[in-house]
């Protein structure tokens, strides 16, 4: 259960804003590192089209959808699905039974691209990561899986309970 700060004791408080400094120091360093490698593995315009392609390939959405689960807004979200469909990577369809609803999707070249640059970077995560002996991966993994559980929430279902718990506190 994820509790706001106010919530949390001056010991643990103090304890989780150390444990987010460290997570948001960290998370960008890692990010740069996989965004060259995305970069240098081929045609990828932007780390976060990587993203948006493997979003899309687990299944077809919306803009709306896209643009909520990425936190953006619907402008800036029709701006990079133009250019992935500019690169042939998605394409636009409406169902049969709604033709006002326009879902997105990976076509076979998008496929093929996630596939590509997402072998390249992992493949470059594992040289960083080899060094490491396997009591210090096991705790990576162990970390990983903390940071997972406490993130895999959809961006949505978290940003309707803040919205939830800041109109019980102002009200």
């Amino acid at each position: 259960m994820l509790r706001s700060t106010k919530q949390l004791s001056g010991t643990s408080s103090s304890s989780a804003r150390s444990t987010a400094r460290a997570i948001l120091k960290i998370i960008p360093v890692v990010m740069r590192t996989v965004a060259a490698e995305l970069r240098a593995a081929g045609d990828m315009p932007a780390p976060a089209h990587f993203g948006l392609l493997t979003m899309l390939e687990r299944q077809p959405r919306t803009l709306s959808e896209l643009a909520a689960l990425q936190g953006v807004s619907l402008p800036t979200m029709s701006n990079s699905i133009a250019t992935l469909v500019q690169r042939g990577w998605v394409k636009r369809s409406s169902p049969a039974r709604d033709r006002r609803v326009v879902l997105l999707e990976v076509t076979p070249l998008g496929k093929a691209t996630v596939k590509r640059v997402g072998k390249a970077a992992e493949g470059h995560l594992v040289e960083m990561l080899g060094g490491l002996d396997a009591a210090s991966r096991s705790r990576l993994d162990a970390g990983l899986g903390v940071l997972r559980r406490v993130f895999a929430e959809p961006a949505v279902a978290r940003s309707r309970k803040r919205r939830r718990v800041t109109s019980r506190t102002t009200a």
